[in-house]
């Protein structure tokens, strides 16, 4: 293995992803038309390879081959090589991962894809090992069968490339807009999840497992709307087993990305932001839910650990945290009985291993992930006669200890690059955090995230941008960047009753629509009509590791339409839903944040103005009773008095008639489209929810 003294033109980049592979001996280009450009002038295909920084595979693809001088030598011979970060290009990984699962049936990263210099692929993988292995082709082979099949006809490749590109297409744009989305699309997406839960270890399916706290969220919302117990068992069952694993880190907080074992015990180590995030809300939901305060302390756990690790002076929040330390994935996590010893000394030491499954033998390649799977801190402060309480604080203290010592370790590359979208989804969490709490810290940082996406992620046009990175924003933002911000700036105005954040939402999602929107068929494209035009122009309704952009803005726009009596966006909203209505009826569970979007359009959807001075403890009071329920279909507004009053009924014509009585906090409820009679009484705010 060999890296060049020289760097390559990935050193002019801002991606951690591509910097990695700036000393490669790989000729690479970054994506521009520079490459495809020179690859038509020396007729030569492309290699193109796509991942992101905290990719295990990708790091392991690159110390066995794009640091090795032969595979170097045989790509910068007959191929123009591309390294594409998919975090900054979601749009090009977006497009030529559906052509990996289409030729292949899976997909994942590193994303290896062959094309012609028109941008036409004919040959896809993911992971290549340098030499046949693994019962995998190596890549050395496969570069040497691509450059040969392409000297001897490039036509006919480029005639391949052709038809994959046009079944690729057909298939990205296939989206079934027959049918109708009605209620009992609900019920049906709870019996399909209802089919594939796990009751032993909760989650759904066998493994790996992925959180998909939206599919959680969406059983919440069930579980309130309907009353079946059987939704909230999932939820709580899920909810628990996740944060007894490994999964969990027990000792700095924070969420891997995925378990490989069904029962949660062993993660795949990187931290993604956007997980942290949903996870928050889907455990602050639960809180509000069942009252227990043990999803509070996870979701506050959480937060810790995204405000601690993960955020910038600026008040931005970073995208990752790397599996591989020191060349092996996990080593940062893991442990033996003898280092808990001498951390902690015998007596603490032996009982902390004996909580958190930290044995001679390991659980997990001859170490430990602390973990609480078999075991609970009743049960052995029942064995050991120690009162629960004490048990608890010894054992902080243990993790305290613990955690200053592993601090000391390497660390995990991080990924320090601060993506608009999933930035709104940790400002949507706080925010929520915050009301569910009485937190006003967490909306401070929620504020702080979004005044500085809101500063240095757009233009001077007001075009939202999606990556930003070492004082450089960049990358038109794609259509999650317009709708998590917008859901993140909803929840900041419900936080804050800061009333520039809902005008805010409001002038975006405009932008949005005109940006993204598909007059003809409805719905939303993945990049914006004045973006960089790729072979295909996709939308994307699915929801995976995060939910769909398009989602979120069916979502978003009922809220709105709701909040500003816009008839426009009300029209708006509707045509989101029925647009991808055949799809979402065809794999409801696959549609999570898109069915939340049709039980808000057609369930009890209600709002609570609260009218009277925020510096007043009633008001105060009032608000606190609200927000400390589970009502996902609520809209909450707060109406002061004086000039904040005025141009709160310009921007949200349904207070007009709200004011406070008698110079007291007054409480409006309005449930589809009928009010209550006022009330200045806090018991009748309380059981909302009821």
């Amino acid at each position: 293995m060999t890296t060049s003294h020289q760097s390559n033109r990935l050193a002019n980049e801002k991606s951690p992803y591509l910097l990695q592979h700036q000393y490669n001996p790989v000729d690479w280009f970054p994506w521009s038309e520079e490459a495809f450009e020179i690859a038509k002038l020396e007729n030569k295909p492309i290699f193109l390879s796509i991942g992101y920084s905290t990719c295990h595979w990708c790091h392991v693809m690159a110390h066995e081959s794009f640091e090795d001088q032969t595979v170097a030598n045989m790509l910068n011979k007959d191929f123009i090589s591309i390294k594409v970060d998919r975090e900054e290009r979601p749009d090009v990984d977006h497009i030529y991962m559906a052509v990996c699962q289409a030729m292949t049936g899976q997909g994942g990263w590193p994303l290896t894809v062959f094309l012609t210099p028109e941008k036409k692929p004919f040959f896809a993988g993911t992971y290549f090992p340098r030499s046949r292995k693994y019962n995998r082709s190596g890549l050395v082979e496969i570069i040497a069968q691509m450059a040969a099949k392409w000297k001897e006809d490039a036509e006919r490749i480029r005639e391949v490339g052709e038809q994959v590109m046009q079944e690729t297409t057909s298939r990205l744009l296939e989206h079934r807009t027959g049918g109708e989305v009605t209620e009992e699309t609900l019920h049906e997406a709870f019996r399909l999840y209802e089919s594939t839960f796990d009751p032993a270890n909760g989650g759904f399916g066998s493994s790996p497992k992925f959180p998909t706290a939206h599919n959680l969220s969406f059983l919440l919302r069930y579980y309130h709307k309907t009353g079946k117990e059987k939704a909230l068992e999932m939820v709580e069952k899920t909810l628990d087993a996740m944060h007894r694993g490994g999964m969990y880190d027990h000792i700095g907080f924070g969420f891997s990305r995925y378990s490989v074992d069904e029962r949660w015990l062993v993660p795949h180590f990187e931290k993604m932001l956007y997980d942290n995030a949903l996870l928050v809300m889907t455990y602050i939901e639960a809180y509000q839910v069942t009252g227990k305060e043990k999803y509070a302390e996870v979701a506050e756990q959480i937060i810790t650990y995204v405000l601690r690790d993960m955020t910038d002076e600026g008040g931005g929040f970073y995208s990752a945290e790397d599996a591989d330390s020191e060349g092996e994935e996990g080593r940062f996590y893991v442990w033996t009985p003898d280092e808990i010893e001498v951390v902690l000394g015998v007596e603490d030491g032996d009982l902390y291993s004996e909580l958190y499954d930290i044995t001679e033998s390991g659980n997990y390649e001859g170490h430990n992930i602390p973990n609480l799977i078999d075991t609970t801190l009743a049960s052995v402060a029942k064995r050991k006669q120690i009162p629960l309480q004490e048990l608890k604080h010894r054992l902080e203290a243990a993790r305290v200890k613990l955690f200053e010592h592993r601090e000391q370790r390497v660390h995990p590359g991080k990924d320090d690059k601060i993506l608009t979208s999933w930035n709104g989804l940790m400002i949507a969490a706080l925010s929520k955090a915050a009301c569910a709490l009485d937190k006003p810290v967490y909306a401070e940082a929620a504020a702080k995230a979004a005044d500085f996406l809101l500063r240095e992620l757009r233009r001077e046009d007001g075009r939202l941008l999606a990556r930003y990175r070492d004082g450089e924003a960049a990358y038109l933002g794609y259509v999650d960047d317009y709708a998590f911000l917008v859901w993140g700036l909803i929840e900041l105005y419900e936080a804050t009753f800061e009333l520039r954040y809902l005008r805010e939402a409001v002038q975006l999602n405009a932008e949005m629509l005109r940006l993204f929107g598909d007059e003809e068929k409805g719905g939303l494209y993945f990049y914006g009509s004045d973006a960089e035009q790729l072979l295909t122009r996709p939308k994307e309704i699915y929801d995976g590791a995060t939910p769909s952009g398009n989602g979120a803005a069916a979502l978003n726009m009922q809220r709105l339409a709701r909040l500003t009596y816009d008839a426009k966006l009300s029209q708006a909203a509707d045509v989101q839903l029925q647009a991808f209505a055949g799809a979402v009826a065809a794999h409801p569970p696959g549609h999570a944040l898109t069915l939340a979007a049709l039980d808000f359009a057609y369930g009890e959807a209600s709002e609570i103005v609260i009218a009277g001075d925020p510096a007043k403890p009633l008001t105060q009071q009032m608000l606190r009773a609200v927000r400390r329920q589970y009502l996902p279909n609520a809209l909450l507004i707060l109406h002061p008095p004086g000039p904040a009053g005025e141009e709160v009924r310009k921007l949200i014509p349904l207070v007009q008639d709200k004011l406070p009585l008698g110079g007291q906090a007054t409480a409006y409820v309005c449930q589809n489209f009928a009010c209550q009679a006022p009330t200045q009484e806090l018991e009748d705010l309380e059981n909302l929810s009821k």
